[in-house]
């Protein structure tokens, strides 16, 4: 099937992230007295949007995290990305198809504004993403598995959701398309098949993706 707009998660799909991320997460939380391991992080938090992860620390432990959390951790993850980032192998390749396609795309993505665009442009991707087809969770206050940023960003390009499909590599975000009334395929580089149900089909290879939006 030919789709009338492309929405890409940011984190694990456009660029190789979350293994910085969790390692610096669970290492944060447990300094913090939240013991968490690399494991737990990804399982938990992998596709979150910040609040989420206020909000089952409190849930779990009955204590709030500090009120300069967010800011204590994006300085040390920004640090990390610019030493350590990479785009994910292929998607250049898969961005200039789409525009070779004249196919629509954009990036919806649980992180800041701040946080996708360290990220571009550490990896060399901000070309590709001007700031009118870039969305965040911090533009609908309620991030992945709730539907909204996926709706937003279909809303802002002008494309119902049954014309969308989603690339996303967490189980959150794979809800949030469901429930959003999307398709969505799941990339499977860093999660395992079995964590992404109900998506029309799975992806390990950046490579493979245009064939499967049929470019």
């Amino acid at each position: 099937m030919r789709y009338d707009l492309v929405i890409f998660d940011n984190d694990g799909v456009l660029v190789d992230s979350e293994p910085i991320s969790n390692r610096l997460l669970a290492g944060y939380l447990t300094e913090l007295g939240h013991p968490t391991t690399y494991e737990e992080s990804v399982r938990d938090y992998m596709g979150s949007a910040m609040h989420r992860i206020h909000d089952l620390v409190e849930e779990r432990t009955g204590q709030r995290l500090p009120a300069d959390f967010d800011a204590t951790f994006h300085t040390r993850v920004f640090a990390a990305f610019e030493r350590e980032l990479r785009p994910v192998a292929g998607v250049g390749d898969v961005l200039r198809r789409l525009t070779e396609t004249g196919t629509p795309y954009c990036v919806a993505s649980s992180g800041s504004h701040e946080r996708i665009r360290v990220g571009h442009r550490t990896t060399g991707l901000a070309p590709w993403f001007p700031d009118e087809i870039v969305f965040s969770a911090d533009d609908v206050g309620r991030g992945k598995p709730a539907p909204d940023l996926f709706l937003h960003a279909a809303a802002r390009m002008g494309v119902a959701p049954a014309r969308c499909v989603v690339v996303e590599d967490s189980r959150l975000g794979v809800e949030a398309a469901l429930a959003a009334g999307m398709d969505v395929y799941g990339f499977t580089a860093m999660t395992p098949e079995e964590k992404l149900t109900g998506v029309n089909g799975h992806f390990a290879d950046m490579a493979l993706l245009p064939a499967i939006l049929g470019m």
